[in-house]
């Protein structure tokens, strides 16, 4: 408890299993004690939070982070809520985000929420689930979190997930350097002429600063729709055709009318 801020009945019971022999029973009796004692909150089925010494059950924050990458055994921080994560996205939010191959439902705990994704089925179907998945510290556990070069690409390629158009755009364009060869090669990755041709224009876009040569523009554009698709699936009623990437954009983000002076 003083090293596990928050944990899985499984896991209590693997470190009880390798300290000590104890049974199921025993495991559920000490969880039962010491939530009643107020040395534990109970999250949700089968996942607790430690209540430090001098609080109570009621005042004591739990790390959304922690709780979302402890849903499931395979959880995955992503999207807006990796963004959180790096210290990069533009805004807050009280939604969390985690991909998962598992089947988990919905919740909110404290006014916040937290959303399972599926992996993307190209993943899945080569088996490339951690591609581009990386471990940080948070209160002293792992955490496992998409990086910052597939936390852009998930965000285009699925961009419900991001908050909105301009809240992707601004958070994105906050990120100083990206590894290019690893974003390139999980772009391709997809499969997805649309995704594809999204990144390719947002690198096109921002070619100065994070130092875009042509080869990687070179390798998405042999991969783009073959017909004009829309960046943006929910905004259609205005647009312009930027043809390098057969992609109709939205006026606000070519535009970008977020930076106009109110």
């Amino acid at each position: 408890m003083a090293t596990h801020p928050v944990f899985t009945v499984p896991q209590l019971a693997r470190w009880y299993a390798s300290h000590r022999a104890v049974g199921e029973r025993t495991v559920e009796a000490l969880l039962a004690y010491h939530t009643k004692s107020g040395h534990l909150l109970r999250v949700r089925k089968g996942l607790y939070a430690v209540v430090p010494p001098g609080l109570t059950p009621g005042i004591v924050n739990v790390d959304p982070f922690l709780i979302a990458g402890h849903l499931t055994s395979d959880a995955v921080l992503a999207f807006h809520t990796a963004l959180e994560v790096h210290g990069k996205a533009h805004s807050l939010t009280h939604q969390f985000l985690y991909l998962t191959n598992l089947a988990a439902r919905p919740f909110v705990f404290r006014g916040q929420r937290f959303l399972a994704v599926r992996q993307p089925a190209a993943l899945r179907r080569k088996q490339a689930e951690d591609f581009g998945v990386v471990s940080v510290d948070r209160m002293g556990l792992s955490v496992r979190v998409t990086s910052l070069e597939r936390t852009m690409v998930d965000l285009l390629d699925r961009p419900r997930f991001g908050g909105g158009w301009e809240e992707i755009w601004r958070s994105l364009e906050g990120i100083e350097f990206f590894d290019l060869e690893t974003l390139v090669e999980y772009a391709l990755l997809l499969d997805n002429a649309t995704t594809i041709a999204k990144v390719g224009f947002f690198l096109e876009q921002h070619r100065e600063p994070l130092m875009v040569e042509e080869r990687h523009l070179a390798l998405l554009r042999r991969r783009i729709p073959r017909v004009p698709h829309y960046l943006s699936r929910t905004d259609r009623r205005s647009g312009k055709l930027v043809s390098d990437w057969n992609l109709v954009v939205p006026a606000a983000i070519l535009e970008r009318r977020w930076q106009e002076v109110v």
